[in-house]
C-alpha cells in the first residue's frame, strides 16, 4: 500500500539533494547555512517518525536558529541565461505550460478515478491520501515529459528547484511549522481560555458583539498562526460552538463556513501566511517583502466587516 510516508520520502529526497548541491556551491557565502537548513528539513521528512519527540524539537529549534540569525542566503546555480530562456519561449510558446498542467490534472483525474471507479477497489493507496499520491505522481509525470521533450541537463530540475527554494528561504517551511503550532494551541486548551475571556467582555444577549468577536478573533488568530485552519478549532471552542451555536442557536453551517472566510481575511493581512504573502514577493524579487500584505489590507478589512454581517443576518434566521 502506498502511504503518506512514501510522499514524505520523495519530498525528503528532494530537500536532501538541495542540501548536497548547496554545500558544493562555493559561490554562495552562506552555503553551509543553506546546506544545514535543507538538510534538517530532509531529516524531518525522511526520519521524523523515528528520531523521537525531543530530537524533532531540537530539529525545529535548529531551523528557527538558522533562519532567525540570517544564516541562509540566496544561491545562483548555473542555469539557463535570460537570452536562452527567451529563445526557448519564442520556440515553444505557450506549450511550455503543458508540463505544469500535468500536475493538477493528474491529481484531479486520479483522485476522481480512484474514488468513483473500480480503480480504488484494490486499496493500494492509504485511505484519504489519494490526492497527495496523485499529486506526487503528477510531478513525476511532468518531469518525465520535460526530459523527453526539452532534454534539459540531468540536474536542471534540482538546480532550478534549489534556486527557487533558496530565494524563498525559511518562509517555505513556515506553513508546516504554524500548522503544528495550531495543534499545540488546541491541545493546550487555548480555546477554553479565550472562551472565558470572551464571556467576560460580551454583554448578555448581544448577538452582534458575539458575532463580531468570533469573526475578528478568527482573523486575529489567523494572523498570528498564518493559517485559518489552525485558528478555527480555537475560536470554535471558545465562541463558535458554546456561544453562537449552543446558546444562540445559530446555523452551524453558516457560522463554520463564513467564520473560515473571516479567518481568510486575516490571511491577507499577515506575513505569517508566508506561502501566500512572502513567497510571491520573494519570487518576484520585490524590494519590499511586505508589499503583498500592504496591498491586500484595503480588501481584507471591508471583507471582514461583510462576513460579520453575513453571519449576523444569515445564521440566526
Amino acid at each position: 500500500m502506498i502511504t503518506l510516508a512514501w510522499i514524505y520520502t520523495l519530498a525528503g529526497a528532494m530537500f536532501a539533494a538541495f542540501a548536497i548541491l548547496g554545500l558544493s556551491d562555493r559561490s554562495n557565502p552562506k552555503r553551509l547555512g543553506n546546506a544545514a537548513f535543507w538538510g534538517l528539513m530532509a531529516l524531518s521528512l525522511l526520519a521524523g517518525d523515528r528520531i523521537g519527540d525531543i530530537a524533532n524539537g531540537v530539529l525545529v529549534l535548529g531551523l528557527a536558529g538558522l533562519g532567525g540569525f540570517n544564516l541562509i542566503g540566496r544561491s545562483q546555480p548555473a542555469t539557463t541565461s535570460d537570452q536562452q530562456r527567451e529563445n526557448i519561449s519564442l520556440r515553444h510558446g505557450n506549450r511550455l505550460f503543458l508540463p505544469a498542467l500535468i500536475i493538477p490534472l493528474t491529481a484531479l483525474i486520479g483522485t476522481l478515478a480512484y474514488n468513483y471507479t473500480p480503480l480504488g477497489q484494490g486499496g493500494w493507496i492509504e485511505p484519504k491520501r489519494e490526492t497527495y499520491v496523485f499529486l506526487a505522481l503528477g510531478v513525476l509525470l511532468a518531469l518525465i515529459v520535460i526530459f523527453a521533450w526539452l532534454r534539459p541537463p540531468a540536474l536542471a530540475p534540482l538546480n532550478e528547484g534549489r534556486r527557487l527554494i533558496d530565494a524563498i528561504g525559511w518562509a517555505a517551511v513556515l506553513p508546516q511549522l504554524l500548522a503544528a503550532l495550531g495543534v499545540l494551541f488546541a491541545a493546550a486548551g487555548v480555546g477554553d481560555i479565550i472562551g472565558r475571556f470572551a464571556g467576560s467582555i460580551i454583554p448578555d444577549n448581544n448577538l452582534l458583539i458575539a458575532v463580531t468577536v468570533f469573526a475578528v478573533g478568527m482573523a486575529l488568530f489567523t494572523m498570528i498562526m498564518g493559517n485559518a485552519f489552525a485558528a478555527f478549532p480555537i475560536m470554535a471552542a471558545a465562541i463558535g460552538v458554546p456561544v453562537l451555536i449552543q446558546h444562540d442557536h445559530g446555523n452551524p453551517a453558516v457560522i463554520g463556513a463564513v467564520g473560515m472566510l473571516a479567518g481568510f481575511c486575516g490571511t491577507l493581512m499577515t506575513p505569517m501566511a508566508a506561502n501566500f504573502n512572502l513567497v510571491p514577493a520573494a519570487l518576484l524579487e520585490l524590494k519590499d517583502q511586505y508589499a503583498v500584505v500592504k496591498a491586500q489590507v484595503a480588501t481584507a478589512l471591508p471583507l471582514l466587516a461583510f462576513n460579520v454581517l453575513v453571519i449576523w443576518l444569515a445564521a440566526f434566521r
